[in-house]
């Protein structure tokens, strides 16, 4: 366990010294501009071969240059990629998307700032600093290095201070490394404070959350209420033929003629409101077509008959001038009230009353309650919530309950 923790510390030391070097190699081109700048007021010239003060120069210079890269749209989704991969930090400390707003845009300056700046120091360091290293280590044992410049430099007129290069060039490997794996972990605590999601970013996020949940619910109260009435209506009337088969000789084939024709119109219908259900969920296609508008008031007689004759319809009122979205909103209320009085009280009378006589669309339907309580269903108990949140949504109300021996649902939504 502790070889395997320390080889993921390891692993994550070398990833967080690449980014640092990364950031070093983006931040050449702005060093090459400073170099140029600072060439030209202290007269020297050349990019590796100027004063180390036209070179911090340089760096000096750079570094306010890469602040105003950093408010170009790309730069935030590329430090964040880049953090992700390199730094280990979880995907959601971090925001996605250009920065937007001034505080989001000054953090994303100052992150590419310090990721451009230590990564230059640190990427400088890890290609001068090895071979100077190794030149020290191999001092004691090379006679060309030990009258070199590198051997005046070092002292070797003191023969016991020959083979301290040995420590003292693996120190200088250590250090680096220990300076690289500090640098790294400092600048991966940083990245949430800079690269992570301002107040807008999240607002921005939770409305998608909000949208994404609307729209699978829209989706669900869809397929619950086209489907889940038509397999209602079928189940139904396909008892009641073969009840009536059951009687022998002596059978209504009429009603068991009726009963299959009510089935053949319900299965029909819908697979037409399933197609345009699944036509919600190619809206994101390439064609960019989106799906006809689903069934309205207009097709409610149908919706009834196919429900079986015990169902009643009264409208009360012109329902041309209801509006198509109120329209299609009433017919699956309807349609899911019929189901939920299907599956609870199977074989009573039902009485849908619809006025569209005022201002507000009023939907009424009542059923005797069974003699014997339903059977709760395991995974059931959409059906009201869902006639309530679609009644809300136009700014409408929905009451339904037990009332007088009969179960009452009224529904009342303003055009």
């Amino acid at each position: 366990m502790r070889r395997c923790a320390a080889a993921l510390l390891g692993q994550r030391a070398r990833r967080r010294w690449l980014h640092l070097i990364v950031g070093g190699a983006l931040f050449m081109p702005f060093w090459m501009v400073g170099t140029v700048v600072v060439g030209m007021l202290l007269g020297e010239g050349g990019l590796f071969t100027g004063s180390l003060p036209l070179q911090f120069g340089a760096y000096a210079v750079g570094l306010p240059l890469v602040a105003v890269a950093a408010l170009f749209p790309l730069a935030r989704p590329i430090s964040v990629a880049m953090a992700r991969a390199l730094c280990g930090l979880p995907a959601d400390t971090l925001a996605d998307g250009p920065a937007r707003g001034r505080e989001a845009k000054a953090r994303t300056a100052g992150w590419l700032t310090l990721h451009l700046g230590a990564g230059a120091l640190i990427s400088g360091a890890s290609l001068a600093l090895p071979p100077f290293a190794v030149s020290v280590l191999a001092l004691p044992f090379s006679p060309a290095l030990r009258e070199s410049e590198l051997g005046r430099l070092w002292g070797l007129d003191r023969p016991w201070w020959t083979w301290a290069a040995v420590p003292a060039g693996l120190l200088m490997l250590l250090a680096l490394a220990a300076v690289a794996a500090v640098t790294g972990a400092l600048l991966a605590r940083q990245a949430p404070r800079l690269l992570g999601p301002s107040p807008a970013d999240r607002l921005a996020a939770a409305e998608r959350r909000a949208a994404e949940a609307e729209s699978r619910n829209r989706l669900a109260r869809e397929l619950h209420d086209s489907v889940g009435h038509a397999l209602s209506a079928v189940t139904l009337q396909a008892g009641a033929a073969r009840r009536v088969l059951d009687g022998g000789a002596g059978a209504d084939l009429e009603f068991v003629r009726e009963a299959l024709t009510a089935i053949e119109e319900t299965t029909r219908r819908t697979v037409g409101e399933l197609d345009w259900v699944l036509g919600l969920l190619r809206r994101g296609d390439r064609s960019g077509e989106g799906p006809g508008p689903g069934p309205g008031l207009e097709a409610l007689e149908v919706l009834v008959r196919g429900a079986g004759p015990k169902v009643a319809l009264t409208v009360s009122g012109d329902l041309a001038p209801v509006p198509e979205a109120l329209s299609r909103e009433a017919y699956r209320i309807v349609q899911e009230g019929l189901t939920n009085a299907a599956r609870h009280a199977g074989g009573e009378p039902v009485t849908v009353r619809l006025d569209a006589r005022t201002e507000k669309v009023e939907i009424t339907m009542e059923n005797p309650l069974p003699a014997r309580p339903p059977v709760a269903r395991p995974n059931g108990g959409h059906g009201l919530p869902g006639i309530a949140e679609r009644a809300r949504l136009l700014g409408g109300t929905a009451e339904a309950g037990p009332a007088d021996g009969v179960w009452r649902l009224v529904v009342g939504i303003p055009r």
